[in-house]
């Protein structure tokens, strides 16, 4: 990161714009008071710093956030480090209008959102290649397909991320009750809670959970 940043950035040059390990670690000892949105004002700035700090903080929690619809832990290593190519190249696009994790989040979920698409059409695209006359009415229908599949899983793993960050006393009833979609009675039997407590939680585990989705979902 001393050196001059590079006007074409790509999956290969990325590792140049990243400092050695314990000069990172410094960096996130001197910036872990900062927030992310201050963090990426620096950045913004000229801070090159700051970048790192970004790749330190959302390295891990990016790769498994879109491991979790993409399934290949090297796709998901590819699509995050263009997620980051997309930050330093595009850093100006951010607002400190939402969090900077929605943003960045959004980034990588439209990334990962894309891949699978591909991926599936690949996928549907080589069966029906084997058909016969029904070929032209398949690759339409497939794509179609492939876009709703995609989109299913981009939403399902922001509502699983979603649901992490929430309070713990909220986490499992609405995981519960969303997720393994038990009802009121079954989830009080299961956490030992009143029901009307169980009730409570739910709703306002639900108000947090909208609000946290409300910027990205809508897309």
């Amino acid at each position: 990161m001393g050196e001059s940043p590079k006007s074409n950035l790509n999956k290969e040059t990325l590792r140049d714009l990243v400092r050695t390990p314990h000069l990172v670690q410094k960096a996130l000892r001197n910036y872990q008071k900062l927030t992310d949105e201050e963090v990426i004002a620096r950045f913004q700035e000229g801070d090159l710093v700051a970048y790192d700090v970004i790749v330190a903080r959302y390295k891990n929690q990016l790769t498994h956030f879109v491991m979790t619809f993409v399934g290949e832990r090297s796709d998901a290593e590819d699509i995050v480090q263009d997620t980051f190519v997309k930050i330093y190249r595009f850093k100006q696009l951010y607002r400190n209008i939402a969090r900077f994790s929605t943003w960045i989040y959004t980034v990588a979920g439209n990334l990962a959102r894309s891949e699978l698409r591909k991926k599936k059409r690949r996928q549907q695209f080589s069966i029906s290649s084997l058909g016969n006359g029904t070929k032209d009415f398949e690759a339409v229908e497939t794509r179609s397909t492939a876009d709703e599949m995609a989109d299913h899983s981009f939403k399902k793993a922001l509502v699983k991320k979603a649901i992490r960050e929430l309070p713990e006393r909220y986490q499992k009833v609405i995981r519960l009750r969303e997720i393994e979609h038990l009802s009121y009675e079954e989830i009080a039997k299961e956490t030992g809670l009143p029901i009307g407590t169980v009730r409570s939680r739910i709703n306002r585990a639900r108000t947090k959970l909208q609000a946290k989705l409300k910027d990205v979902m809508d897309r």
